[in-house]
């Protein structure tokens, strides 16, 4: 039997990966899964779901399968940007984030990889960046502040030190 192919797994979690990937609890509001060649999710989570304190936060394994890493990078990469969640912190632009990142793409990293890597200052949101510099353009040219873009809500809940798992074990 000759190995052909290459699949990656990406554990989508209810956790905040800006606040020390804490628990995050809450009802999922938008819930859609990516399709497409290439692309499995399993899940057991329905949009409308509450995401409860008791048990792991995995919401779902998001699965990518290419003829090559190369492939599977680029196909998990399209599956995370169509993704739609709502409710929760989750770990798809942290699992963005790593995946685009040249150590993981070479393959030249090991279990620090993170500790080496990943702080508290970097932008998982970058791959937004250009969406929301031409909001910004269009509101400013016509004046309309209030269609300026807001902050992400990983970025809101890292900046107010928001979490769902402290506010509800201190009730």
């Amino acid at each position: 039997m000759k190995i052909r192919g290459h699949a990656i797994e990406l554990r989508v979690c209810a956790e905040d990966p800006m606040n020390n990937f804490l628990p995050d609890i809450g009802k999922l509001e938008r819930y859609e899964r990516p399709q497409g060649a290439g692309v499995r999710v399993d899940d057991g989570m329905e949009e409308g779901q509450e995401i409860p304190i008791y048990y792991d936060p995995m919401i779902a394994k998001l699965i990518a399968y290419g003829k090559d890493r190369t492939e599977a990078i680029e196909r998990l990469t399209r599956a995370i940007d169509e993704y739609k969640i709502s409710g929760v912190a989750t770990t798809l632009s942290f699992g963005k984030w790593v995946i685009n990142h040249p150590d993981f793409v070479s393959g030249k990293f090991d279990t620090s990889f993170i500790t080496k890597n990943f702080t508290a200052d970097i932008d998982l949101d970058e791959m937004n960046k250009d969406e929301k510099i031409i909001a910004a353009l269009f509101a400013t040219s016509y004046g309309n502040k209030k269609t300026a873009p807001e902050k992400s809500a990983l970025q809101q809940r890292s900046s107010n030190n928001f979490s769902n798992w402290k506010k509800n074990r201190s009730e």
